[in-house]
C-alpha cells in the first residue's frame, strides 16, 4: 500500500494543472449552460468500474449521466460529453466508442497516460494519468528498481486505474467547490434504494 500510495503522490506532482483546468472548466461550463445534456462515461475492465465510480459522484453533484454499458444509455450529440479512461488509450473499445462520440459531435475528454496515443489524438480535452497501463518492458521488479524505473508491486493497469480513481475524486471535490455543493446536496441526491 504505502508503494502505491507513494506512486500516486508523486503521480499528483506531474499532473498538468492546464489539462486539469479545461477538464474542470468544460464539466462546470456543461452544468451552467446545459443542463439537460448529457455524460456519458466510458472505460473497459477496471477502468470502466473507476468510470462508474466518478459516474455516480457526478449524478450526485446533479448531472445527467450515463456509463457506457448500461441498459439505459441513451443517444448523445452535440451538446453532450464523453469521458473515456483508458490508460494506453489503444482499448479498442472504448477507442471505438470515442469515435462514435466525436462522430456524435459530442466533446470528448480521455483521461490516459499517453497524450500521443490514437484515444487522445481524437480528443477535445486530454488529462495525463501517470500509471503503468498493462506492461511493463522489464518485468523483473528489482531489477526495475535499480534503473529507477519506481514501478510497485503492482500487477497489470493497477496504477493507473487507483492513480484515476484518486483523480476524479479530488476532481469531484473541486466541482463541489465551482458549483457550491454541500455534502447535504449529494446526500440529497444519492440512492435511497440501493441493493
Amino acid at each position: 500500500m504505502y508503494d502505491i500510495a507513494e506512486f500516486i503522490m508523486r503521480a499528483v506532482r506531474m499532473l498538468k494543472p492546464e489539462q486539469v483546468s479545461k477538464m474542470i472548466e468544460v464539466l462546470v461550463n456543461h452544468y451552467n449552460q446545459n443542463k439537460n445534456g448529457k455524460i456519458l462515461v466510458m472505460g473497459a475492465g477496471r477502468s470502466g468500474l473507476v468510470g462508474k465510480a466518478f459516474g455516480m459522484r457526478l449524478l450526485h453533484l446533479g448531472y445527467n449521466v450515463y456509463v457506457l454499458g448500461d441498459t439505459i444509455v441513451p443517444a448523445i450529440g452535440e451538446r453532450d460529453i464523453a469521458i473515456a479512461i483508458s490508460g494506453s488509450g489503444r482499448t479498442r473499445l472504448i477507442l471505438t466508442a470515442a469515435e462514435a462520440a466525436k462522430a456524435a459531435k459530442s466533446t470528448l475528454i480521455s483521461i490516459t497516460s499517453y497524450a500521443d496515443s490514437p484515444l487522445a489524438k481524437i480528443s477535445d480535452v486530454v488529462v495525463e494519468i501517470p500509471g503503468r497501463t498493462k506492461y511493463s518492458t522489464n518485468e523483473d521488479y528489482f531489477a526495475r528498481q535499480i534503473l529507477g524505473i519506481t514501478e510497485p508491486l503492482a500487477p497489470l493497469g493497477t496504477l493507473f486505474e487507483d492513480t484515476t480513481q484518486i483523480f476524479l475524486d479530488g476532481l469531484v471535490a473541486e466541482l463541489m467547490k465551482k458549483l457550491n455543493k454541500t455534502e447535504e446536496d449529494l446526500r440529497m441526491i444519492h440512492a435511497n434504494i440501493e441493493l
